[in-house]
C-alpha cells in the first residue's frame, strides 16, 4: 500500500510518500480502505520528535479515517452491527496516512448519513477528544457557560458546535477578527480577539463578573491563571494541550475560594475500552445531531495525500478554519 511516513523528525520535508506492507486485521479489529484521512496537532507533534508512538501502535501519522471496511473479525464486525463494505470513520492510534488502515472496532462508528467520507474523516479526532474531556470530565450542563481556546481549531470548532447543540451558552478565543466571525457563525454567543483584548477581562464583562463554568484550555503556560481568575465558583477546567509552554504558576487560594477544578488528560494511549465507551456516547447524542445538520463538518481545505507536507506547513501557519483532510 502507498503510506505517507515520517522520514527523520523536522520540518514538514520529512514527510514522503512510500510503500509499506498492508497491515492486517487481529481480533476485534477491522481493515479499512481509507477514502480520506484528518489531520490534527499531534500529527505535527510526531512529525517533529515531540509526541512519542504508543506501544504497539503504527509508526506512521494519521489518528483518524474514513473509508469502507474490506476485511476484519466478523464476529466482532455482526455483534458491531457491521458488515464488509460499510463505510466508516475511526479512531486511530497511528496508520492514519495510508491507503489501509487497521482500525479497533470499538472505535469505528458509521459515517453519518449525509456525509462524505472526506467529511467523515475530519470527525474523530476532534468528536472523542471534546466529548471525553467536555461532556465526560468536566461535566458541562444545559445552560452552563464554556470558554473555548481556539475557537476556529479543529476542536475548537467542534466544541462549539456540541456545546450549542447541548444548549450551553459559548464564549470563544481567536487571534483575528475574521476568526472570531467565523466563531459566531458557528454558534458561539461571544467571541473575543485574544490579540487585542484581555480575554480574561472580556469574560467577566460578558459574564457580569460571574465567570464560566468550564474552560477547555489548548494553551496552559500564562493562560492557566487567567482563566481561574475568570471562572465561576465550581468551575471546571480541562486541559488538552500545552502549546504555551509546560509550566504554570497559579493562585491556590482561588482555587480554594472558588472550589475549582482543574484537570488534563491525553487520549491516544487510552486503552480500547476507554475509547470505544466514548464512540457509544458519540452514536448516542453526536451522531443525530450531525444527521440532521445541526453540527456540521468544517473543512478547511483538502489536500492530495502526496501533499501531506503541504498540509502541515499550513496548520502550522495557524491561518486554517476548521479541519485539514488528505484524500486518497
Amino acid at each position: 500500500m502507498k503510506a505517507i511516513e515520517i522520514a527523520s523528525y523536522g520540518a514538514p520535508e520529512v514527510l514522503r510518500l512510500a510503500e509499506r506492507p498492508a497491515p492486517v486485521a487481529g481480533a476485534g479489529e477491522l481493515l479499512i480502505r481509507v477514502a480520506a484521512s484528518g489531520v490534527n496537532r499531534p500529527d505535527v507533534l510526531q512529525r517533529k520528535g515531540h509526541y512519542p508512538v504508543p506501544p504497539g501502535a503504527s509508526d506512521l501519522p494519521g489518528l483518524e479515517v474514513a473509508g469502507s471496511i474490506v476485511d476484519g473479525d466478523r464476529e466482532a464486525l455482526a455483534a458491531a452491527g457491521l458488515k464488509l463494505g460499510d463505510r466508516v470513520c475511526a479512531l486511530v492510534a497511528g496508520g492514519g496516512y495510508a491507503e489501509l488502515c487497521v482500525a479497533p472496532i470499538g472505535q469505528c462508528l458509521p459515517v453519518p448519513a449525509g456525509l462524505s467520507d472526506i467529511e467523515a474523516a475530519s470527525l474523530p479526532e476532534t468528536f472523542f477528544t471534546v466529548w471525553s474531556n467536555v461532556f465526560d470530565r468536566a461535566r458541562l450542563q444545559p445552560g452552563e457557560t464554556l470558554l473555548i481556546q481556539g475557537g476556529t481549531s479543529g476542536i475548537g470548532v467542534t466544541a462549539i458546535q456540541l456545546a450549542k447543540a447541548w444548549g450551553a451558552t459559548v464564549v470563544a478565543t481567536a487571534g483575528s477578527d475574521e476568526k472570531c466571525a467565523a466563531c459566531l457563525s458557528l454558534g458561539a454567543d461571544h467571541a473575543i480577539n485574544y490579540r487585542t483584548q484581555d480575554f480574561a477581562a472580556e469574560v467577566l464583562r460578558i459574564t457580569d463578573k460571574r465567570g464560566v463554568d468550564v474552560v477547555l484550555d489548548m494553551v496552559a503556560g500564562g493562560y492557566l491563571a487567567r482563566e481561574l481568575g475568570c471562572m465561576a465558583e465550581d468551575g471546571r477546567l480541562v486541559l488538552i494541550a500545552v502549546q504555551g509552554g509546560v509550566q504554570a504558576q497559579v493562585d491556590a487560594g482561588v482555587l480554594m475560594r472558588k472550589r475549582l477544578t482543574v484537570t488534563g488528560s491525553t487520549l491516544r494511549p487510552r486503552p480500547i475500552a476507554f475509547k470505544a465507551e466514548i464512540a457509544r456516547s458519540l452514536r448516542r447524542q453526536a451522531w443525530p445531531w450531525l444527521e440532521a445538520g445541526r453540527v456540521k463538518p468544517v473543512i478547511y481545505r483538502q489536500f492530495p495525500a502526496e501533499q501531506a507536507a503541504q498540509a502541515h506547513t499550513l496548520m502550522e501557519s495557524n491561518e486554517h478554519i476548521g479541519k485539514l483532510v488528505l484524500t486518497w
